[in-house]
């Protein structure tokens, strides 16, 4: 039997890509002429920033005591889980050379860039986790120059909690500025900074399509859209707990789909009858959110089989993929195509978001079919070498003569015929005739 929606999503209205994108092209056109000073007008217009967009050592100095105990002790926790993974990371991406044939030798050596750009949102909340996750892999895989930023609010700049943050996950200049001219200012290297290599962070449709705009000359994690979670449940799964996970996921708002995939019909009843309970015990705006998220964009699919189940998952390639169904190691090695996966009940989807040391920049919009998340492999080079001895050469110069002549390439294939022709004959040892 095909799979069942008990619950499909209406979906929203159009969007306005094309006017973000006009909008954008524009701003990064004056960014571009008016470094900055544009980007100070940018701030002062969209954001009401007239303070110091660079943040002072004296600031930043003082930021610990801003910062309650409890929260401090919290950062420091997530922080050295982030850091012990993205050095983990780090020590699986190796260097390496190989001897394919006597005399070809060859090899790859893992580059850190030389700069990045780490853009921490802001916006309705204090994106803590984000300044961790971004800077605190930087830093490990070897970056030389980290510039951070993140937009202001009103009268404070960027909060204190977040400067913390990026003060401790290794961030060597801290920008107050949000939106296309932060992006703006760390991709030029405005303000006396470094001009970054690769910008890095979520952010608004904005700041996906000023990243999206700037690739190319600079090196971009991914194009990032709206959060999702998608939940994977069975009988033995409890509802109340899938209903909060759910819940929970849609808060970030309402373009942020959420989907249930079970194989128990009473269980998906039970969580789409808790759902607007959970979501009613929420502050607001957060349920408002929440509501709009789940009501518009939040589907429950009915599947005959575990099978089924996981050829949903990989079909629509989630980003957050929560696991919560007996065989855990079979889903493990069944399921190919997700940002993250949390495996078990325990596994909250909000541990990974803030604390638990894989990194939460994850693709989203179904791009998990062809890519991972942020990790340290974005903020290295994996570049090749190769040396070739003189025993290696006839064989090879003769192949690569013949490859190109077929493809009408004569200026390769005499490249390979001078090196040939010039090539020494060997030695030849004779014996001493003693006679």
């Amino acid at each position: 039997m095909p799979s069942e929606f008990l619950k499909s999503a209406p979906g929203l209205p159009p969007d306005q890509t094309g006017d973000v994108r006009d909008v954008v092209q524009i701003m990064l056109a004056r960014l571009q002429a008016g470094g900055d000073t544009a980007a100070c007008d940018y701030a002062r217009t969209l954001d009401g920033w007239d303070g110091d967009i660079v943040v002072a050592q004296d600031q930043l100095a003082g930021v610990a005591a801003q910062v309650p105990s409890e929260l401090k002790s919290a950062i420091r926790y997530a922080h050295d889980n982030i850091r012990r993974f993205a050095r983990a990371q780090r020590a699986s991406a190796q260097d390496f050379e190989t001897e394919l044939r006597p005399g070809l030798t060859v090899g790859q050596r893992q580059i850190p860039l030389n700069a990045a750009g780490c853009y921490v949102p802001g916006g309705r909340y204090a994106h803590i986790a984000s300044a961790l996750m971004t800077i605190t892999t930087a830093r490990a895989a070897g970056v030389a120059h980290i510039t951070a930023c993140s937009p202001p609010r009103p009268g404070i700049g960027i909060a204190p909690s977040v400067l913390y943050a990026m003060l401790l996950a290794g961030a060597d200049r801290i920008l107050v500025l949000g939106g296309v001219q932060g992006i703006a200012a760390m991709a030029q290297g405005l303000f006396g900074g470094v001009p970054a290599d690769i910008l890095v962070g979520p952010g608004n449709q904005y700041v996906a399509e000023a990243k999206r705009q700037l690739f190319g000359p600079v090196g971009i994690d991914m194009l990032a859209g709206p959060t999702d979670l998608m939940v994977i449940a069975d009988a033995s799964a409890d509802p109340a707990r899938v209903a909060w996970d759910l819940s929970g996921q849609a808060e970030h708002g309402y373009n942020s789909p959420v989907w249930l995939v079970t194989d128990n019909r009473a269980f998906a009843q039970d969580v789409m009858r808790m759902v607007p309970d959970c979501i009613a015990a929420l502050p607001e705006p957060n349920a408002a959110q929440a509501r709009a998220a789940w009501d518009d964009l939040g589907e429950v699919i009915l599947c005959d089989t575990p099978g089924e189940m996981a050829e949903i998952a990989d079909r629509y390639a989630p980003e957050h993929l929560h696991v919560q169904a007996a065989d855990l190691d079979w889903w493990k090695s069944r399921l190919c195509a997700y940002g993250s996966l949390f495996l078990g009940e325990n596994a909250a989807v909000a541990f990974g978001d803030k604390a638990a040391g894989p990194n939460h920049v994850l693709p989203t919009s179904g791009a998990a079919r062809y890519t991972g998340g942020l990790s340290v492999h974005k903020f290295l080079k994996t570049v090749t070498w190769q040396k070739v001895g003189n025993r290696a050469l006839p064989d090879l110069a003769r192949a690569t003569a013949t490859i190109s002549r077929h493809e009408g390439m004569e200026g390769h294939a005499r490249t390979a015929d001078i090196r040939l022709a010039n090539l020494a004959p060997p030695v030849k040892m004779v014996a001493n005739d003693q006679n």
